[in-house]
């Protein structure tokens, strides 16, 4: 499957190195088509990881993730273009956080939406799914890292069949528990959650840690 990885950042490496490992196609999207990391997995990874622009990569992929920081991830969108995500499904793994004021970070949408939502309304004929947000970037490509990966990975969003594709996908990492919350509404919670996450880790001292329902 060709696949277009919004973002350069830890989160986008790890999802673009990961879908290559598994022998899909990459683009690696960035700003500007001349950005050193997004060349660096392009030298790396050529044939199957390429770079470019947002735009490049929206219109390569498929599938496409956006693993870009929350607060520019809307810009970003709006710079891969609305025709170039049109009809697919799109991955959302960005967290809506603010640390201008230091940390604790405090979040940039309200108890009422979420940047999921943002984003489905903005480009309307995308098939946004929220997930992945909620564990560090190793994590979402190595569940089984930590207690050989007996613990859950949510998702939320409306449309099935891109949740169907996600699901597959995400067991293709290795997650053995995928809990869907349903339609993007769902989103705000998982986004919320975040603040807890900050803490987790600001008292652990680790990012390698995540929840695990237990009924």
């Amino acid at each position: 499957m060709k696949v277009g990885v919004l973002g350069t950042g830890v989160v986008g490496q790890a999802i673009a190195t990961r879908l290559v490992q598994l022998g899909h196609e990459v683009c690696m999207g960035a700003r500007n088509s001349d950005n050193e990391k997004a060349r660096a997995f392009e030298k790396q990874f050529l044939p199957k990881g390429t770079s470019g622009t947002f735009s490049d990569a929206a219109a390569f992929g498929e599938l496409l993730f956006n693993c870009t920081n929350g607060a520019g991830a809307l810009d970003a969108l709006k710079a891969a273009g609305e025709a170039n995500l049109a009809g697919k499904v799109l991955i959302d793994i960005s967290n809506p956080l603010d640390f201008s004021n230091g940390f604790p970070p405090s979040m940039l949408t309200p108890s009422t939406d979420s940047l999921a939502e943002q984003v489905q309304r903005a480009f309307p004929r995308c098939l946004v799914v929220k997930s992945l947000n909620t564990v560090t970037a190793k994590l979402m490509v190595e569940p089984q890292s930590l207690s050989s990966g007996n613990h859950d990975m949510f998702m939320a969003g409306n449309d099935a069949g891109a949740k169907a594709k996600v699901k597959e996908l995400l067991q293709s990492f290795g997650w053995k528990h995928i809990v869907d919350v349903g339609d993007i509404t769902g989103a705000r919670g998982l986004e919320m959650y975040l603040p807890l996450w900050v803490r987790l880790y600001g008292q652990f001292q680790t990012a390698t840690f995540n929840v695990k329902v237990v009924r």
